[in-house]
């Protein structure tokens, strides 16, 4: 059965949404940067820490990870930066 919806791996990096981690007081060197980005294919980039074994057995009902799906998890303050930059649906 085909999904719903695949990521497009050839799609490119084309605006970051909100603010940078070292502008947001979120990183101190170039190796530790939770980012947001949107991609020429209108999806969406997120780089944080991938923290899919510690969360994996305490998902909400429902809620399921797929072989090759991670949950990740980003500073808030990232996403709330990000918010005038994200359109209404």
């Amino acid at each position: 059965m085909a999904r719903a919806w695949e990521a497009d791996p050839s799609a490119l990096f084309t605006k970051r949404l909100g603010k940078s981690a070292a502008e947001l007081g979120n990183s101190k060197d170039e190796d530790d940067c939770p980012d947001i980005w949107q991609l020429s294919n209108g999806d969406v980039a997120v780089i944080g820490r991938d923290l899919s074994d510690q969360y994996g057995s305490r998902l909400p009902e429902g809620v399921r990870l797929g072989p090759d799906e991670r949950v990740v998890v980003i500073p808030g303050n990232m996403l709330s930066a990000a918010k005038a930059d994200i359109p209404d649906a």
